[in-house]
């Protein structure tokens, strides 16, 4: 069974969020917190995103595997504009203490498997619609496609609709949800299609 809170995790939980989610495909958002992941906690980021009044779902320190907690997978975050946050049946966010200039993709990503896992639980496909969001500063004016965001999965929070920030930066997308194959092909006719081919 899903679990609102991500086992072993170490909870901060926050009185904000965005409301209830409005429904709709599951996804995941990964964010920068930008720090070095060796000598700041998640749990010191975490207090300082409730400060701002934008808790994220989690925090998560990819080279310590530090994960903290700070909302229920049920709850919308603060980090999206809008209803972006409230999109989905979850809309998890999740903010990783690193640099949108040096992808946290190239470092440890301890506690990955223990995230996905969770996730899975909740449904989220490991995909990634958008394909591998660019490099900064470029992904600060990269393409961010509604009917894309629609099916849900993964996204680099400069691939969200609605938004102008660049991060997390040209990231290996394989070593988050595996190797993806994408299928570029161009759908074959449905039947009656080709019936009617033939007809003319």
């Amino acid at each position: 069974m899903a679990q609102a809170w991500l086992p072993g995790a170490s909870l901060n939980p926050s009185s904000e969020d965005s409301g209830p989610m409005i429904g709709g495909a599951p996804r995941a958002v990964w964010f920068i917190w930008p720090a070095d992941p060796h000598g700041v906690s998640a749990r010191s980021v975490a207090q300082r995103l409730i400060q701002l009044k934008r808790p994220p779902h989690l925090v998560w320190n990819p080279v310590t595997g530090e994960t903290a907690q700070l909302l229920p997978i049920t709850r919308a975050a603060c980090g999206l504009a809008g209803d972006r946050g409230r999109n989905g049946r979850v809309c998890v966010q999740i903010r990783v203490i690193g640099s949108a200039h040096e992808p946290f993709t190239d470092t440890k990503l301890d506690g990955l498997d223990e995230i996905l896992t969770w996730l899975d639980s909740w449904d989220i496909p490991r995909r990634w619609p958008a394909g591998p969001p660019q490099a900064f500063p470029q992904s600060l004016v990269s393409a961010r496609s509604g009917r894309i965001w629609a099916r849900g999965g993964h996204f680099g929070h400069s691939q969200v609709p609605g938004t102008s920030e660049g991060d997390p930066g040209s990231i290996d997308i394989s070593r988050i949800i595996g190797d993806e194959s994408p299928d570029f092909s161009v759908p074959r006719p449905r039947e009656d299609f080709r019936v009617l081919e033939r007809v003319i």
